[in-house]
């Protein structure tokens, strides 16, 4: 292992999660405000996507992107015993991020120059995270570069679809199916290793544990797997519908399982099981959407607000905490956030029963998303942007394979 040398330049590049946590949180506050006031026609936005694909994109690969960046340059030290990705390497990257999110901005680019510009950073975490755990001879956390690089493929699909047909269509559901099986993956390990750690210390060895990874993991991921591929390719089709049900089904009961009704005590731990609920939830509305039941956009928020947002708010906060020396409690202000969040993803997808009260769903689900990162940035930037205030030791982040 590695010896842990201090950092001297910027504490903002000290360690992968800094950049990448904040500006995953400052866009996340300013497109949905940007998006709303283009849908009411209030703002001019001669970018290079369509609004809609503009609004998809940034949610996905853009804050998405940033998160899973973020998570992955904390997470591969504590796999490899190696030094973090830090310094000026770790802020080159992060300029590549910031530089795709302007080339959508602008019509003075031609398409395949954004196109070279805006993807090549996922590709440049993929290779960043390759040499690390090869270096550190980490061989089984290899295959967490199997969904970055489908997540680099998807948003190359994205920018080839609205370069030969004006928008895009699978590319944006591509990058959303994967999103949501990384929290399957990345989530079924860290939720009940969190869940199994704060148990052993509240209650003892003797308290009933989370069930461990076993086959019934592996056949929910792989029905998960399969299930969000029928509805990228396939989003009407009957089979689609049932398989989206049959994993949402699957994944209740692997919830479940992790004993989330037992760490009401510990918000910033409930956290990622309630978000991990909307995964479950946006399956089972997709398969119904699937079989003409159900709106096919509630459920796409229903996931992507919910599931993808919940989650990756409550990482961040949690990793944010811990490895910055804090103590692992949400307290107020960050409770609030989180559920300002989910408040928004119901919001969203409870249109007709608002509108029945006179309440335009599109813009209350705007305001409260806004108001819960506005909470966020309040709160986590200063922690990202400044020194640790301590060295107590973060909680390891648990091996993805």
């Amino acid at each position: 292992m590695q010896p842990r040398r201090p950092h001297e330049g910027p504490a903002l590049f000290s360690y992968g999660f800094r950049p990448f946590f904040a500006g995953a949180c400052i866009l996340a506050l300013m497109v949905v405000p940007l998006w709303v006031l283009i849908w009411q026609g209030s703002l001019d936005y001669q970018g290079y996507f369509a609004p809609v694909d503009w609004h998809i994109h940034e949610m996905i690969f853009g804050y998405g992107s940033a998160v899973l960046a973020g998570f992955l340059f904390t997470a591969v030290p504590n796999w490899t015993g190696r030094m973090p990705v830090r310094g000026w390497p770790l802020a080159g990257l992060f300029a590549v991020w910031v530089l795709g999110r302007l080339a959508l901005w602008s019509d003075l680019l031609t398409p395949a120059l954004v196109l070279v510009v805006e993807c090549s950073f996922l590709l440049l975490v993929a290779a960043m995270i390759a040499r690390e755990i090869i270096a550190g001879q980490n061989w089984r956390n290899l295959k967490v570069l199997i969904p970055v690089l489908l997540l680099g493929a998807a948003n190359i699909l994205f920018h080839l679809e609205v370069m030969l047909a004006g928008v895009s269509d699978y590319g944006r559901r591509l990058g959303i199916a994967l999103l949501v099986f990384l929290i399957m993956l990345i989530g079924g390990r860290i939720i009940p290793s969190f869940t199994r750690n704060w148990r052993a210390k509240e209650r003892g060895q003797a308290a009933a544990m989370p069930v461990p990874f076993s086959r019934f993991d592996g056949v929910s991921l792989g029905c998960g797997a399969v299930a969000l591929l029928g509805w990228t390719l396939a989003p009407e089709a009957l089979l689609s519908g049932l398989l989206l049900i049959l994993a949402a089904v699957l994944h209740i009961a692997r919830l479940t399982r992790w004993r989330g009704y037992s760490v009401l005590a510990s918000p910033l731990l409930a956290m990622l099981h309630v978000a991990y609920v909307f995964v479950p939830l946006g399956l089972m509305v997709s398969g119904f959407a699937a079989l003409g039941l159900m709106d096919p956009i509630a459920a796409l928020h229903l996931l992507g607000i919910g599931a993808i947002g919940g989650m990756t708010v409550a990482v961040m906060m949690r990793a944010s905490l811990g490895h910055t020396g804090r103590a692992l409690v949400a307290g107020p202000a960050l409770t609030a956030g989180f559920a300002l969040l989910l408040l928004a993803a119901l919001a969203r997808v409870a249109g007709p029963v608002l509108e029945a009260y006179g309440l335009e769903a599109v813009n209350l689900s705007a305001g409260l998303w806004t108001l819960s990162f506005a909470v966020l940035c309040l709160r986590l930037l200063p922690w990202l942007l400044v020194a640790n205030q301590s060295r107590r030791k973060a909680n390891p982040a648990p091996s993805v394979a």
